[in-house]
């Protein structure tokens, strides 16, 4: 899982801000740059995924784990005796 944190404005917003400025020139589409992305680990994607409101079987079958792992990553314990 990837994550792009680019933090670059569109025109528009940027000539919002400032209406005395010269309009902004049209925005450029942003390129695929590997230096705006962040690897997640296995226990990031958990919570990531997680947090967001997948279901434990969904999150294990996206990422090929058992769900006994992703329960383990949760801190989820089974139980039953």
């Amino acid at each position: 899982m990837t994550i792009s944190i680019s933090s670059s404005l569109p025109a528009e917003s940027a000539a919002a801000d400032s209406p005395s400025a010269a309009p902004a020139p049209k925005a450029q589409p942003i390129a695929n740059n590997t230096a705006d992305v962040v690897k997640l680990s296995a226990s990031q994607q958990i919570h990531q995924l997680y947090s967001q409101g997948q279901r434990i079987s969904q999150i294990a079958f996206s990422l090929n784990l058992p769900i006994e792992t992703v329960n383990s990553y949760l801190g989820i314990t089974n139980t039953t005796s």
